[in-house]
Parts: structure tokens; C-alpha cells; sequence
């Protein structure tokens, strides 16, 4: 499942991030991770082994956003609202490429919406170098709860990692993920309680965790968290140097 040529509606499919400074964005994560970059006017697609895995676009914050697969993000945006979340920016087309929305859930953390044309979202993951899970940190886990199962279709399952308990997002009859990962094939995201701003945060799969958080700092990046093992791998959380934050892991088969 390394190689994606398109997703189903209420799955994750694609991370962006937006920073103010772009170019020194795409020099750290090209350095860190060994993607090649191709800009094609504000926005950077950034590719493994020529297949895409993310992009780096011009923003006034820094910040990784995660963008959920819908048939229609008119009608998405639409059950958002009804179920207590807010519209960040209306549906807009990107030509040639599809239909997007940024939306917000009740305690205000932000996603995206992907109604596809050209672009069918990322084209490799859960591999190292490549994105492989978001994670929702909130302080209200039942409220997302409804929001989320309301608008998606998504259930949950506890899931014990040490002393922490960690919520699956799991979207029942899908298939994903890798065989040797942790967790069953219908996980689609994870979320831990926080009492910290309320959002979403990607994970990416990496070789050697310590090595390249020691890498992210001597690109100017900081280790917020890590690494440290858990049993389903070895993780740390990092900011890059303009402020966004990411989570690598590399995970231990099952």
C-alpha cells in the first residue's frame, strides 16, 4: 500500500504546509527526508522516488494542515456546519487540480477537505521519508467524537500505548496502512487528549529516529518531545524552524 493512486471518501489523502518563507521550508524538509522538489507558481510539490508526498505553499503562519478525501466538499462543508463546525475558508476550485474547503471542528481544530480532478493526493506513504498517520490532539475527545462519526462516518477504539491511551480513528471497510504496522487496516488517524490548542498534526515513518531528529536540529529545526520508545516504535516530535510541528517515527512490526 506504499503507492497511492487515489484514496475513498473519509480517509486522510494528502498534507500540506504552509509557511512564510517557503523556500527555506522546502530546504529543510528536502535535506531532512530526501525529497525532490518541483514549484509550480506559490505551491512546491515535494516527491520520493518521483511520486508525491506532500507540498509546501506561502502562508502567514507556520503550520502541516491534513486534507480528508470527499465526494462532494460542497456538501461536506455543509455537514460540517450542521454538525457544530465552522467554515475556515469556503469550498474553492484549484484548476485542474480539484475542490477544496478548510473547516474546522467544534473545539477549532482545523482540516481540510480533498474533492478530487487532477490531483489524487499523496503517492506514496507509509514508508520512511513519506507521511504515514495524522493525529487530532483536543481536549474534548467526545465531542470529536460526534463531529467526526457525524461527518465522516468514523468510529474509535481505544488503543494502549504504555501508560498512555490512544484513540484509533477507524473508518469501518476500509483498507490501508502496512502489514507490519501496529495497528488494524482500517485506522485511518489517531488522536490523544491534550490540553494544549486544539489541531491536527502529521506523522511521518523515518529509518533511524534519533538520527534524524539530531539531523532536524542541525538544520535549525528543535525537538520539542523525544525521542522515546513506545511500544509500538520509537518517536519524537519536532518544529521546523519556522514553527511548524511533526512527529517522525520509525515503527516496530507488530
Amino acid at each position: 500500500m506504499s503507492e497511492r493512486n487515489g484514496y475513498e471518501p473519509g480517509v486522510p489523502c494528502w498534507v500540506d504546509t504552509r509557511q512564510p518563507d517557503p523556500r527555506a521550508a522546502v530546504d529543510f524538509y528536502t535535506q531532512l527526508f530526501g525529497w525532490e522538489a518541483e514549484t509550480s507558481g506559490e505551491y512546491t510539490f515535494c516527491r520520493l522516488r518521483g511520486r508525491d508526498v506532500a507540498a509546501i505553499g506561502p502562508g502567514e503562519s507556520s503550520a502541516w494542515s491534513t486534507h480528508i478525501w470527499v465526494e462532494s466538499a460542497d456538501e461536506t462543508t455543509a455537514r460540517v456546519r450542521d454538525a457544530g463546525g465552522s467554515v475556515v475558508t469556503a469550498p474553492f476550485d484549484v484548476p485542474g487540480a480539484g475542490r477544496t474547503a478548510v473547516l474546522a471542528d467544534p473545539a477549532g481544530a482545523e482540516f481540510a477537505v480533498w474533492q478530487p480532478a487532477g490531483h489524487k493526493g499523496a503517492q506514496r506513504v507509509n514508508e520512511p521519508g513519506a507521511w504515514a498517520m495524522s493525529a487530532l490532539s483536543t481536549p474534548d475527545l467526545d465531542g470529536a467524537k460526534a463531529f467526526y462519526g457525524a461527518v465522516f462516518g468514523w468510529e474509535t477504539e481505544a488503543f494502549a500505548a504504555g501508560d498512555l491511551e490512544v484513540t484509533l480513528w477507524r473508518l469501518p471497510g476500509f483498507v490501508g496502512g502496512e502489514p507490519e504496522q501496529p495497528v488494524p487496516a482500517d485506522v485511518i488517524a489517531t488522536s490523544m487528549p491534550s490540553e494544549g490548542p486544539p489541531r491536527w498534526d502529521i506523522d511521518l515513518w523515518v529509518d533511524d529516529t534519533d538520527a534524524t531528529a539530531a539531523r532536524a536540529t542541525e538544520l535549525g529545526g528543535t525537538v520539542l518531545a523525544g525521542p522515546f520508545d513506545m511500544p509500538i516504535g520509537r518517536r519524537a516530535v519536532l518544529a521546523d524552524p519556522q514553527g511548524a510541528t511533526f512527529s517522525i517515527s520509525r515503527v516496530v512490526p507488530a
